[in-house]
Formats: C-alpha cells, structure tokens, sequence
C-alpha cells in the first residue's frame, strides 16, 4: 500500500462545491449544474454537495439521488410500489407516461421548492488529515461511501472521493 494519506488525495474545501442548509432543491440543482472539480489536470462533475450551517459547521452530504427521490412527486410517494411501477410501465402502454407527465412535472416544480435538508444524508463519519489510505478505504467500503470529509483541527478542510482512491489504487497495480 502506498505511503498516502487523506492529504495528499483530498480536494480541498474551497475547490469542492457546497452549499448552505437554506437553499432549495430547485438551488442545489443549480449548484451542481454549474460545479466543476478539478484533480489533476482532470475536470468532472461533482455527484454531491457539501451541505453547511450558517456557521459553517458540516450538516450533511446531498448527492445528486437524493435530490432526484426529493423530486419525485407527492402523488407517487402515497401510491402502493406496483402501482408506481405500472404507472411508468411503457412496455404495457407507451401512452402512460404522456398522460402523466404534466402532473408529474407541475408536481416536481412544487417539491424543487423544499429545503436541501428535508433530502440531505448526515455526515456518517470523517477521516483524519494523516489518516492513511488504508483507512479511508476500510471506511468507504465498510460504510459504503463514495465521499468522506476530511478533519483537521476539528474543522471539514476536505473531502476524499472514491474514485481518487481508486486513481491511487491503479496507480500502484500499474507500477
């Protein structure tokens, strides 16, 4: 295993998108339409954003799922999951989605108006600045993360993603 540490593979807070806990859905899909990150040299689209207080404390993670399950009509939520399923089944009827497709959207333009928070997932754990990438490794996997806050000091200066941990795993199996 290398000699790497959350340091060394993290993108740094101010180089990752976040946003505050008072934004709607309707402002995070904003936010992440126009967020860039950029490792080196590489530039990709983030998969979530960092939600903070208005004291700049963590309170969670809203990956771009959750906002799509925030999205989804009321209406859906209440009917029984083969119903659902029928509803959206254009094999039985190509005609179903049209029929319900303007509910559908008059329904997601009204749920885009609640707060990020209603769909964020709480911070379930961080890693450590000189934590090793053995450990961030055990954590994403045991915990089943793709994104961890790094910690120094007691403060987020940090995230570690999944796939720079992988980047750091094919570069050693390709020495």
């Amino acid at each position: 295993m290398p000699s790497k540490h959350a340091k060394d593979i993290m993108i740094p807070l101010n180089k990752y998108p976040n946003i505050q806990h008072t934004l709607t859905l309707r402002e995070a899909v904003a936010e992440m339409e126009l967020s860039v990150i950029e490792v080196k040299g590489q530039r990709s689209l983030p998969r979530a954003l960092l939600v903070f207080d208005d004291n700049q404390q963590l309170l969670g993670i809203v990956r771009r799922r959750d906002i799509l399950r925030g999205l989804e009509p009321k209406f859906l939520k209440t009917m029984p999951v083969p119903h659902r399923k029928q509803l959206f089944n254009i094999e039985a009827d190509p005609n179903l989605v049209d029929l319900s497709s303007g509910k559908v959207g008059k329904s997601m333009q009204e749920q885009a108006n609640q707060p990020v928070t209603e769909v964020m997932q709480p911070i379930v754990t961080t890693v450590d600045y000189e934590d090793h990438l053995a450990k961030i490794i055990y954590k994403m996997i045991n915990m089943d993360l793709n994104l961890i806050p790094v910690i120094k000091d007691k403060m987020v200066v940090g995230v570690v993603r999944s796939v720079d941990v992988f980047n750091e795993i094919a570069d050693l199996l390709s020495d």
